[in-house]
């Protein structure tokens, strides 16, 4: 979803069918960054893996588990992580989770 108009969305409301699995759903995307909701359902779990934009994590609801860089970092609702790119990570939830991720382009000075 592009816009240049201001909008307002209801978390929750976006979440469709988060019991089984992970669910994601782009909330907004410019050119530089995108907002994506994301739901695990409890004991889901997504491997390792990098991406090349930098990330932030927030999480909304419930809890697990974030290794990022082979550090573990729990997951409860109020927690804020800043992921730099390509950074090795890896996410397991422990009840059904609720997170809002964050990508943004990374550049080198």
């Amino acid at each position: 979803m592009k816009s240049s108009k201001a909008f307002t969305k209801q978390l929750h409301s976006e979440v469709e069918d988060s019991e089984k699995g992970v669910f994601s759903k782009v909330l907004f995307k410019d050119d530089c960054c995108q907002y994506t909701l994301l739901s695990l359902a409890e004991n889901t779990e997504i491997s390792e893996h990098a991406s090349t934009r930098n990330a932030t994590v927030n999480v909304i609801e419930g809890g697990g588990m974030l290794t990022l860089e082979g550090r573990e970092i729990p997951l409860e609702q109020g927690v804020f992580v800043f992921m730099p790119a390509n950074a090795p990570h890896a996410l397991k939830a422990h009840e059904n989770l609720l997170l809002l991720l964050t990508l943004s382009e990374h550049f080198s000075l």
